[in-house]
């Protein structure tokens, strides 16, 4: 459905009412009842898809509530109070969502369905819907992320993943570029996987775990890249190895040496030992404890290291880059 631009939204606006700070710990409730909307737009206003005759029918919101309460140990999600004896799973869904106050089960609610809207309705036939069935799931992921930037939430559904976000900017030009770059097949399986993974512990404040998966995502973007080139390297190749390797193989060319000379030394003094000192090994008797900001630092150079890497290797050539 179209998010309108409202007369009283323009007024805040104007009075400079709109958050400019993203919240992460509150999930207000306008924001909840307009997720419930989109569920009925994306899912229906009950738990029955009509299918292809050759296909059993399928209830996303009973598939979605018993998942939760699976993971959660409940027999219903709370505050379930069932007036039969049959069971409403879109109402105890919504009611959930509405009324929860841990914020992280709220998201858990968001994530999972919104992923059964993305990879599930794509799929299925529905009533009077005679134009693309892709449509509604991408017309309802699209508004879930511009609700969330309008209650001024630092989240965003991406690539079937709740992912933190701490800057427009940033999160427009360098991380959405990486995951979208990561999507190809020779990332998919190891650093797709860990970069979302890395988001995932970022959103849940484990420093020290995403420091980690950081890395991993660096080391496995470029083990793929020399896979896809043929360029030799240690089956226990080190981060900095593995740069060495990309540059002696004029993935960066000879006169462009200075110019990323920055980039060089910050993959090599910022990353890798942020996470070899902070996150990588014991931390004996006293309880290391890694600042967020830095792991929101190293978190957007991984990512912009990953676009640079992958484009590069996009545009080489005969063992130089198409310039």
């Amino acid at each position: 459905m179209t998010v309108f631009d409202l007369f009283s939204k323009r007024q805040k606006k104007l009075r400079g009412e709109m958050p400019d700070v993203y919240t992460y710990d509150k999930i207000p409730e306008p924001l909840r009842v307009q997720i419930v909307h989109i569920w009925n737009d994306a899912l229906g206003s009950s738990d029955i898809y009509i299918t292809p005759y050759n296909r059993p029918p399928y209830f996303p919101y009973k598939y979605i509530t018993e998942t939760l309460c699976r993971e959660y140990g409940l027999f219903e999600l709370p505050p379930s109070k069932r007036a039969s004896q049959y069971r409403n799973y879109l109402s105890e869904l919504a009611n959930f969502v509405l009324q929860e106050q841990d914020t992280e089960r709220v998201i858990d609610a968001i994530e999972l369905s919104f992923r059964v809207i993305d990879n599930d309705t794509r799929n299925w036939d529905y009533i009077r819907r005679q134009y693309n069935p892709s449509e509604p799931a991408d017309a309802a992921i699209a508004e879930l992320n511009v609700r969330f930037q309008e209650h001024g939430i630092g989240y965003q559904f991406i690539d079937g993943e709740i992912i933190r976000v701490d800057s427009e900017l940033i999160h427009a030009e360098v991380v959405k570029p990486a995951l979208a770059l990561l999507h190809g097949a020779e990332y998919a399986a190891g650093a797709q996987a860990e970069f979302l993974k890395a988001h995932e512990h970022y959103r849940h404040g484990n420093a020290k775990e995403a420091l980690n998966d950081c890395l991993k995502a660096l080391e496995s973007t470029m083990k793929a890249i020399c896979d896809k080139r043929g360029w030799v390297y240690q089956a226990n190749a080190t981060c900095n190895s593995l740069i060495k390797v990309c540059f002696d193989n004029n993935l960066i060319p000879e006169f462009w040496t200075q110019q990323f000379t920055s980039l060089r030394s910050t993959l090599e003094s910022a990353v890798s030992p942020a996470r070899n000192k902070l996150g990588g090994h014991g931390q004996g008797s006293a309880v290391v404890v890694v600042p967020m900001h830095i792991v929101t630092y190293v978190l957007h150079m991984t990512a912009a290291a990953i676009v640079f890497l992958i484009q590069a290797e996009s545009e080489f050539i005969n063992g130089q880059p198409d310039v």
